[in-house]
């Protein structure tokens, strides 16, 4: 099946001209999703004209992203999220090989004149893109020896092949294991973007026990053991050792952007253990940072916990006087320690750009949930002491309370 994408009139083409955003990343970024959604739709109608509006996407990122500024890490995790929305696209079109190896060329060249680079990635996802074990098989044949000289025990000969990822995918994807482990040794060094394809090879033989111990020897100073742990908590899930996986690597495998959505990756991944357990070891996992569990907590319905970490280590202000206004009238008394907490680091100095509205909401919802929970007095007496206990030079949380506790 051939394919007729080029027929397509494509938005995104006018806007990705070489050098089209100048240094600015924000309208950068916004084209770059804006191109992603557009293919996503065309997908709709054709897999065969997406992949091609996708591959043509691909070729001129790069040009039209040379002279951005990529400092923050913005564009790059706004590239690497489209080539990850793409990458299936153009695998899962079904074409003919010709068709298939004339998308890989295209691919290739522009994978090569990545400068900066932005798409490196997509060596990552040769094996995928290649789509068959032939192809895959084909184009590890093609890069191999480069691979081999790039890295050669010679240092005369040795050098930097930019293939070698692609090499290693290939390889993987033909299943061409042990050929593609002896590569790897090789290597010059050790490093888990390289070593990880050695995992999944040793995997896939049945060699599990090994897959790990080659994973925990990969540990360099710059690789992530988040991804390290997620290769080997994925092996021995895959061997039905669900309890040695978790035990092992199932926190730090399953580790988020922030800590509810940590501790939510791992309920989800590990739908047996008790969710108290859970809470408690990744408590454990993280000593000095309690505090930021209190959301996890407040989620799991474990309200006694939630507020026992809340007291134990800073906890954002602002996210223990929003539990204080959720709960006030349903769970008062987990509502009014909730606010007491706040304004406990709120005197102390916490919080991130705080205000004195946010001081007055932390006050506001402890004695609503105070009223509610029949606890006003003692609630009052306990803010007032803390209120006078600040200690900062400029006693903020004094000046904008003060009003409120001489009416109180």
């Amino acid at each position: 099946m051939t394919n007729k994408g080029t027929a397509k009139k494509w938005a995104f083409k006018a806007r990705f001209r070489r050098h089209a955003f100048g240094w600015k990343s924000q309208p950068a970024i916004k084209r770059v999703k804006e191109a992603v959604s557009e293919i996503k739709r065309a997908a709709r109608q054709g897999k065969c004209v997406a992949a091609e509006g996708a591959i043509l996407f691909l070729e001129r990122l790069s040009p039209a992203l040379e002279h951005v500024d990529s400092s923050s890490g913005a564009i790059g995790t706004a590239v690497n999220n489209a080539i990850g929305a793409l990458v299936p696209i153009i695998a899962k079109a079904p074409v003919d090989e010709c068709t298939r190896e004339a998308w890989l060329e295209r691919l290739f060249d522009a994978y090569q004149e990545d400068a900066i680079p932005y798409i490196e990635s997509l060596g990552d996802h040769w094996g995928e893109l290649c789509a068959s074990k032939g192809i895959a098989s084909r184009w590890a044949d093609q890069l191999i020896d480069t691979c081999k000289l790039a890295w050669s025990p010679d240092p005369s000969l040795r050098g930097f092949f930019k293939g070698t990822t692609n090499c290693l995918s290939a390889l993987l994807a033909a299943q061409r294991y042990e050929e593609l482990l002896e590569l790897l040794e090789m290597a010059p060094y050790k490093t888990w973007h390289y070593r990880r394809y050695g995992v999944a090879a040793l995997a896939a033989l049945g060699r599990k026990a090994e897959a790990i111990r080659y994973a925990e020897e990969g540990r360099g100073l710059n690789d992530s053991p988040v991804a390290i742990a997620q290769a080997c908590e994925a092996v021995l899930l895959e061997s039905g050792m669900i309890e040695e996986a978790y035990r092992r690597y199932g926190l730090r495998a399953n580790q988020a952007g922030t800590y509810l959505a940590w501790f939510r990756a791992v309920q989800k991944k590990y739908p047996d253990k008790q969710t108290a357990d859970i809470l408690d070891d990744l408590v454990r996992e993280t000593p000095g940072e309690e505090g930021k569990w209190f959301a996890a907590a407040k989620s799991a319905g474990l309200f006694d916990k939630a507020i026992a970490l809340a007291n134990q280590t800073p906890c954002a202000p602002q996210t223990l006087t929003r539990a204080a206004r959720d709960f006030a009238d349903k769970n008062p008394g987990f509502a009014l320690e909730a606010g007491v907490a706040a304004l406990r680091w709120l005197v102390l100095g916490y919080g991130y750009e705080i205000t004195g509205l946010d001081v007055l909401n932390a006050y506001s919802f402890a004695m609503k949930a105070a009223k509610n929970a029949g606890r006003e007095q003692e609630t009052l007496k306990r803010v007032r002491e803390l209120v006078a206990a600040e200690k900062s030079s400029d006693r903020f949380v004094n000046r904008v309370l003060g009003r409120e506790l001489e009416l109180a």
